[in-house]
């Protein structure tokens, strides 16, 4: 009896060594990984988050957004099988990367600890109140509750950076957060002006050129797959479709009898439909619905992305979805942007420039630019439009390991956001 009490202690003790030996290899690996990446959530109370989703439907002068919050700000899916796409609306970003910082992997509970505080206020959606909402003759405080909150709140977290190693998202452009303090009127709230949030990264859909403390990032599209299989299917028929359209606008605008970029879009495409294709989405009637416009992005070589009432478009990424390479007509509109996720010194291997005076004003053919491109070149284009892909596609969370291991627009916006953060605190002096 005792001999074999004996081995049943004996094999115990071995495979508590080997699962011991294992938790400090897997606990060194992770600190091996997570160098430099850590990043505490910080902890707010729900009035500045999830309390606010409580009045999607309450702003009737913007819209109810109520739809658009299922599946974690995804919104829903396009249909009942689909795997992949969704009518995702592009402000809920904000609750995109709340989930996914959740599922983070070098998450941390010790903030002396962490690389960078993620900061999880819902800018966007409480700006509603002020821009159409019952403050809006209060503006100039959206914000000043956050801070604070931030600098009464376990202090020592805000006061060890003084803010410079805290980030939020922001789901609107930068001009609609921006109005100088001094205003008493006008468009807009103050948060990005306030001197207590300055030194905040702000990742945003459309930043300002010259504000440093901003970045954008690249609009949500419909498409959020969960593996990898499904990833590589999409690019597949991506890779397979045939382009039988040089051009293709999808948009709205351009219908007065003013000067300008869409009008003259509107005008060469009515001139030449065997070249140029117009799906018409005035009135918003294609932002939730990608099957209006991803079918006929398929079909076309070059998607033309005019500025509207703000220098960039979703569309933008949603033509490089579908494989379409993109063409622009003023910087701001992508290349002064999206700097962490489009390498600024390679937008003429996956894009076109074509200034827009010259279409306007002089009367250039963009049909002609763009037929000037050999054949071979729009291949290559292409082929680097897919490459990118991945860095500008949101996947879903809970997505499976192996798609996991390929950086997403998010991962690649965390990645950015941790070097700005290295980079400012150690050229400040405010290593501690």
């Amino acid at each position: 009896m005792v001999q074999p009490f004996v081995n049943l202690v004996s094999t115990i003790i071995s495979v508590l060594f080997v699962f011991f030996l294992l938790t400090d290899s897997l606990v060194a690996e992770t600190a091996r990984q997570c160098n430099g990446r850590w990043v505490h959530i910080r902890r707010l109370p729900p009035r500045f988050n999830m309390d606010l989703l409580h009045n999607c439907s309450e702003y009737p002068v913007w819209d109810d957004f109520c739809p658009f919050l299922a599946n974690h700000g995804l919104g829903q899916k396009t249909h009942n099988r689909s795997e992949s796409w969704y009518r995702t609306d592009a402000s809920m970003i904000e609750i995109m990367f709340y989930r996914r910082f959740l599922e983070y992997s070098c998450l941390t509970q010790d903030p002396a600890a962490a690389d960078a505080v993620f900061v999880p206020y819902f800018a966007g959606i409480d700006s509603l109140r002020y821009l159409y909402g019952p403050d809006v003759n209060s503006s100039a405080e959206h914000g000043i509750e956050l801070a604070d909150f931030l600098r009464s709140d376990s202090p020592e977290i805000w006061r060890r950076h003084h803010g410079h190693d805290h980030i939020f998202v922001m789901g609107r452009p930068a001009w609609d957060f921006c109005r100088p303090l001094s205003w008493s009127e006008g468009w807009g709230t103050s948060i990005l002006e306030l001197p207590e949030l300055l030194n905040v990264t702000s990742m945003i859909l459309e930043s300002r050129a010259w504000a440093w403390q901003e970045q954008a990032v690249p609009h949500p599209t419909s498409f959020h797959p969960a593996s990898i299989g499904r990833l590589q299917s999409w690019v597949s028929r991506v890779r397979r479709s045939r382009r039988t359209m040089l051009m293709l606008f999808a948009g709205g605008g351009g219908t007065s009898q003013s000067p300008n970029i869409r009008r003259s879009i509107r005008l060469e495409c009515e001139e030449r439909p065997d070249l140029c294709s117009i799906v018409e989405c005035s009135g918003g009637v294609c932002e939730h619905d990608p099957i209006l416009y991803m079918k006929p992005m398929l079909h076309a070589k070059f998607c033309l992305q005019p500025p509207g009432d703000t220098p960039t478009r979703r569309s933008t990424f949603d033509g490089m979805i579908a494989g379409c390479i993109p063409v622009f007509f003023e910087e701001l509109s992508a290349k002064k942007q999206f700097t962490w996720h489009l390498p600024e010194d390679e937008y003429d291997r996956f894009s076109v420039f074509v200034p827009k005076d010259e279409v306007v004003w002089n009367g250039l053919n963009i049909s002609d630019v763009l037929m000037r491109i050999p054949e071979e070149q729009v291949g290559r284009m292409r082929e680097r439009v897919i490459e990118l892909m991945p860095k500008i596609m949101y996947r879903r969370h809970g997505s499976s390991p192996g798609l996991k291991r390929v950086k997403d627009a998010f991962d690649v916006a965390v990645d950015g956001a941790l070097q700005r953060i290295k980079n400012r605190i150690s050229g400040s002096g405010l290593v501690t």
